[in-house]
């Protein structure tokens, strides 16, 4: 399960944002003359391309259409997650999260797209820039307002460059660069984007970042007891112990999907992940309001953990799952807690989670980042690759060396956790 935090809880400094026009309005206006200039000699071939402040005008069928063309496409890029987040004013100009989604169209409808935000500032992304936006800084250089491409408040790997074929991918990437380039900012970040996705990138100058996340992923197990047999007997039993200290403190676990959530449950999740920013001086960036629209629109991706002692509800985790293509995946997203029982934690946020995976099905469960403790109840350490582009030479340079320090640390990292993996170790003949 994620941990809530993104950051630090306010940002190093005020940095310097840009206030000019051109960063909007002219970026319109110029959009409108690309369009102009490919309809005067438009074929079913040409792509005409657009900025989108408002995911609506593309419209659900359209947007979840080339979601399905996609391979990499996550629920959270579905038109109703996405559309959830602006309509609650979550991820809005007034939250500092101005939709400019970059589009693709054609002949035979969207082409391409990228969920583009123009940011200012950095949170809620969970990969870390501010000790970048402070160098700027201190070079007199604005960082902010800043393009990202990403889903916001939710760190999954997924399509960021969405696109019915390679042709319009390869496009979808040249038009979002020209726009960057052209939009007088500091810096596009393409988060937690899949392989092929960042070597595109890469190719074309952006910087590349590694990362680290922890997903489980299912050997085909029958029940949650023969998942425990792979483990080695040192984990196998502090798991089985965390369990029942939960079980003998008195609390009943259920999961519940779909419509079967019903209003009182997800008022009371929202009120432990509440609780759970409280608990660290943060303020959540999501809703009640968000939650419950998720509610009306994709049921059939939502699952809660309900925790309950003595008749009365103490402990709420969210999941988002799918059952697509390659076995579905199960994504662990918030918890909180009206009191403390000694690993309900561990019980709501991953074996609960596993479990459901199991009887789903599901090939994969993303526990999300940070927290080497993950290894130890059985989720392996994976890379993650987000890209960078920064304006500026002399920051660029810098972000640059930085980068390449990081991916050798993330390598070591790998290294250690998987020496670390809860699962037995096969014996060699």
């Amino acid at each position: 399960m994620r941990n809530h935090r993104t950051g630090p809880l306010k940002p190093p400094h005020h940095y310097r944002t840009r206030t000019d026009a051109d960063d909007g309005a002219g970026l319109a206006r110029r959009s409108a003359q690309r369009e102009g200039a490919q309809d005067a000699h438009a074929d079913r071939d040409v792509k005409r391309v657009r900025l989108i402040d408002d995911l609506s005008r593309i419209g659900r069928s359209a947007w979840n259409e080339l979601l399905a063309a996609d391979a990499d496409a996550t629920p959270f890029l579905r038109y109703e997650f996405l559309h959830a987040l602006h309509e609650s004013g979550c991820a809005s100009a007034r939250t500092g999260w101005t939709p400019t989604y970059l589009t693709l169209t054609d002949a035979q409808g969207l082409a391409a797209a990228v969920p583009l935000y123009r940011k200012d500032h950095s949170f809620g992304e969970y990969v870390f820039d501010w000790a970048w936006a402070q160098a700027h800084e201190e070079r007199g250089l604005a960082y902010y307002p800043k393009w990202l491409a990403a889903v916001p408040f939710t760190p999954a790997p997924g399509s960021r460059l969405i696109a019915r074929d390679a042709q319009a991918r390869s496009e979808l990437a040249r038009q979002l660069l020209a726009l960057v380039q052209d939009s007088n900012l500091s810096s596009l970040h393409v988060l937690l984007a899949p392989t092929a996705q960042i070597e595109m990138l890469a190719a074309a100058g952006l910087l590349v970042q590694a990362g680290v996340q922890f997903h489980w992923r299912n050997g085909g197990y029958r029940d949650f007891e023969q998942f425990l047999a792979a483990l080695s007997q040192d984990k196998r039993k502090k798991i089985r112990a965390e369990r029942r200290r939960v079980r003998e403190a008195g609390v009943e676990l259920q999961r519940r999907t779909g419509t079967a959530i019903t209003e009182d449950d997800w008022r009371f999740f929202h009120r432990c992940y509440r609780i759970t920013y409280a608990q660290h001086g943060s303020t959540p960036y999501l809703s009640l309001a968000f939650f419950q629209q998720l509610a009306r629109t994709m049921p059939e991706n939502l699952m809660l953990v309900l925790a309950h002692r003595d008749g009365a509800p103490v402990a709420s985790a969210f999941g988002v799952f799918d059952t697509g293509a390659g076995g579905g995946t199960l994504y662990g997203r918030y918890w909180g807690a009206t009191e403390f029982v000694s690993c309900l934690h561990f019980e709501c946020c991953y074996y609960q989670m596993i479990e459901f995976a199991i009887e789903r099905g599901l090939a994969v469960f993303e526990g999300g980042a940070q927290g080497a403790h993950k290894v130890a109840r059985g989720l392996d350490p994976v890379p993650t690759l987000s890209a960078h582009w920064i304006a500026d030479p002399v920051m660029r340079r810098a972000i640059a060396a930085a980068l390449a320090r990081q991916s050798h640390q993330v390598s070591r990292a790998l290294d250690e956790l998987a020496e670390r993996s809860a699962f037995k170790v096969e014996q060699s003949e």
